[in-house]
């Protein structure tokens, strides 16, 4: 049989990975709280299972049953705060998180046969597969405020995001049903394999954090120059670039590529967007993809999906959100205002 400290191993590894999830730099600082929080989550439960099968220690078995509760919700909630606006996102966190609590005390006063919280717990990671699997297919430019290079990625991490609550899901019912029909016989078997697939995503994941650290803070500007100035400075560089190149209407761009155009730091261009526009890299650049599809519908007779796509945008859905909010209106009403206007 396999070592039973394994629960502890993944408890220890989980507890490494949680505050490197506050140096992500997706585009958002709440993503990266949120997966923080949720591999603080991992830790706390598997140290509890590491007891429990381990040691015999029983005393924390119904917080240890409720934890996997929050599982879904925040993993939900990291993706979901790179599509978000703040107000959008504390709202639905509220709801998220407010109904596993809700549930998660509910199971804890009232349930009297661990079976309730199987199904309650089944239940959420079926909610939650669906939910990450209708997010993934928005699209990656649906995730407005993630960092330009992160969209795409972000997309496949969360059909993996789903993937593991399936799997978790699975585990857990084959530990409840082993309880029922074995009384528990093979559970510590389960666990130590759970356990095992466990730290190997973790350590997966360990590897492959350092692409998407926060890259190294750029060395200061010189005394003589105002940071201001050099922020102006870099973000009227790039504004040129980009409108003279016009790469903005490829939608696999990246930051990484258009810091190396103006051969600058990934971080240097990041913040002087950030400071000088008040926006993210991804808002910076979906400005001029929808003045170049504001320049279509004005002057072609292109149909709607067809000045998206020239314009660098995916999905449907986000080309029309974004030019709502920017210009009021839906592009087709802009068309005919613009054709009105033209015609007066």
């Amino acid at each position: 049989m396999i070592s039973l400290p394994l629960p502890v191993l993944a408890a220890l590894l989980s507890l490494v990975i949680a505050p490197l999830m506050l140096r992500l730099d997706l585009g958002r600082r709440s993503a990266a709280v949120y997966f923080a929080l949720l591999f603080a989550g991992f830790a706390l439960q598997s140290l509890l299972v590491g007891l429990r099968f381990g040691y015999g220690i029983e005393d924390f078995i119904t917080f240890q049953r409720v934890l996997p509760l929050s599982v879904g919700p925040l993993l939900y909630l990291g993706f979901l705060s790179l599509a978000l606006p703040a107000k959008d996102l504390h709202r639905q966190a509220s709801w998220h998180l407010g109904a596993a609590l809700l549930l998660a005390l509910v199971l804890g006063l009232f349930a009297n046969i661990y079976r309730d919280f199987d199904l309650a717990i089944s239940l959420s990671y079926l909610i939650y597969i669906a939910l990450l699997i209708r997010l993934s297919r928005r699209g990656p430019d649906h995730l407005i405020f993630a960092r330009l290079d992160i969209a795409r990625p972000a997309q496949r991490w969360m059909l993996l995001g789903a993937g593991l609550l399936l799997i978790l899901l699975i585990l857990d019912t084959a530990i409840a049903l082993n309880f029922v029909f074995a009384r528990g016989n093979h559970a510590t078997a389960m666990v130590s394999l759970g356990s095992l697939m466990l730290i190997g995503l973790l350590l997966l994941i360990l590897t492959r954090m350092p692409s998407i650290l926060a890259p190294e803070q750029s060395a200061p500007a010189p005394a003589s120059e105002s940071p201001a100035r050099n922020e102006a400075d870099l973000e009227q560089r790039a504004r040129e670039m980009l409108l003279k190149s016009q790469i903005y209407l490829d939608p696999d761009l990246s930051l990484q590529r258009i810091a190396r155009r103006l051969s600058v730091p990934e971080r240097s261009l990041s913040t002087a967007i950030n400071q000088s526009q008040g926006m993210n890299m991804s808002q910076y650049v979906n400005g001029f993809r929808l003045g170049h599809a504001a320049r279509l519908l004005r002057d072609t007779n292109d149909s709607v999906s067809q000045v998206m796509s020239q314009s660098g945008f995916l999905t449907r859905s986000n080309f029309y959100r974004e030019f709502q909010r920017v210009y009021q209106q839906t592009p087709a009403q802009y068309r005919d205002e613009a054709a009105a206007k033209t015609k007066g």
